[in-house]
Parts: structure tokens; sequence; C-alpha cells
């Protein structure tokens, strides 16, 4: 019940694909608290997904290997750096917001002389905490998040607290694609809706929490009508709550 961790970005397709027996095996530590599930349960979920016995067993062992997991005496545990990736997928699920007062979030970037590794790992992390560019080197949003922005952006960026100009709901529909998040995101409903078999609707899940990692939880008076965004978060806590013993 997660975000498929071997797969490229989510391209915006509502069409969700089989997911691998080591997705499979990802998305169900990935979406247990505490993320550790034993060998003989991790197995039968799988089995459920239609991942045969021998073919997770398989799985475990090259991700044990890989660093994805880790062995504990009952079974297994999410590895220590994709505890981070549960956290976001957490986050993306359930955000922690604020009543919104008008102001927005702006970051400028003052680092020079970066390589191209390092200022596309800096968009990552800026577009990880839901700002978005407004020009080259500036990037906002509305400050309705309940968290501080990292520390760490000192050493790379200036943080601020900006009132823009320019009206706030044609500035939101400027940085963000709503209308295309909305339009995945209820093509994802209907596919829940046709999903029967375990694996099905396992995909389809995966593909709801990646397209909510890419949801900029904006304060409601900035959203379109009919936002579908509270709707499919409300879904995937449904399948959870059926999922979890």
């Amino acid at each position: 019940m997660a975000t498929r961790t071997d797969d490229p970005a989510h391209d915006g397709e509502a069409v969700p694909r089989p997911l691998s027996a080591r997705s499979v095996l990802l998305s169900l530590l990935l979406g247990t608290h505490p993320p550790e599930l034993p060998v003989r349960e991790l197995v039968r979920l799988a089995a459920v997904s239609g991942v045969r016995g021998s073919t997770a067993r398989a799985a475990l062992s090259r991700m044990a290997a890989a660093g994805d997991v880790r062995r504990t005496a009952t079974g297994y545990r999410l590895g220590d750096r994709l505890l981070e990736r549960q956290r976001r997928q957490d986050e993306a699920v359930r955000p922690h917001t604020r009543a919104w007062d008008g102001d927005w979030e702006m970051v400028v970037v003052t680092a020079t002389g970066r390589g191209p590794a390092e200022r596309a790992g800096l968009r990552a992390r800026l577009t990880a905490l839901r700002l978005a560019e407004l020009r080259e080197g500036v990037w906002l949003r509305p400050a309705n998040l309940r968290r501080p922005l990292p520390a760490a952006l000192d050493a790379v960026a200036q943080c601020y607290t900006a009132r823009p100009d320019r009206p706030a709901r044609e500035l939101a529909a400027g940085l963000w694609p709503l209308d295309a998040w909305a339009a995945t995101a209820r093509s994802l409903l209907t596919r829940i809706e046709q999903a029967r078999d375990p694996a099905g609707r396992l995909a389809a899940f995966a593909a709801v929490v990646r397209h909510l990692l890419a949801d900029p939880v904006l304060p409601p008076a900035l959203l379109p009508a009919d936002w579908p965004g509270p709707a499919l978060r409300d879904a995937y806590a449904g399948y959870r709550r059926e999922w979890t013993p």
C-alpha cells in the first residue's frame, strides 16, 4: 500500500501497472506501522496479491542484500534509508495543515557553482517540500503546512515569508497543474471502484499514493471546485483499515 520504489516518477497515467514482487513487499512494509512484519505474514500477504511464496522469499533476500529491508528476529523490517520515504508517504496521505492567513513561503536559491547532480537534488528536495518554482531559483507555496523548512536549506538558499501582489488563486493555478492533477485523481477513484482482485487493488492504491505525493496540499480557497484530494485520501485510509489486522 505504498508508492512503487522501483518505477519512474508517476507520469500522470491513471492506469496502474502490475507490481513486481519487490514493489508488493515494499508496499506492505511502507504501509505498516511500525514497518516490520513476520516472514510468514509477508509471504501470505504477497500471495494474496499474486506473488508466489518462493518468489517472495527470493525477493526478500535480494532486498536485504540491497539494504531495502533488514532481517530481524521474527521477520523483515523496512531499511533505514526507506524510513524517510514512509514518512513522506504518511504525510501525503494525511498532511498536517493549518488555517491559511494569506502568507506564502518563499525560498530563493543563493548557492552558485553547483553541478547538475546537485541542482537536480535541490530541485527534488524543494519539490518534496511541496514548493513550486515561480522562476529559476525562486520557489513558493502558501504557508498552510504545519512544518518548518529544513535548517539545511540555509546553506544553499534564503527563506522568507511573502505576500505576492498577484491574486493568490491565479498564482496557484500558474504554479501547479491543478486541473490535470484532479483529472488523474478522478480516474484513480474510478479505477479503485473497478478493481476487484487483490493484486489489482494493491496496484491501484499504490498509484493513489504516488499521486498523493504530488498533491500540492493548497488551502481550500485556492483549489478548483470539487477538488478530489480528500476523496482519494479517504479511499486509501479505508483500504488501509481493510488490510490492517
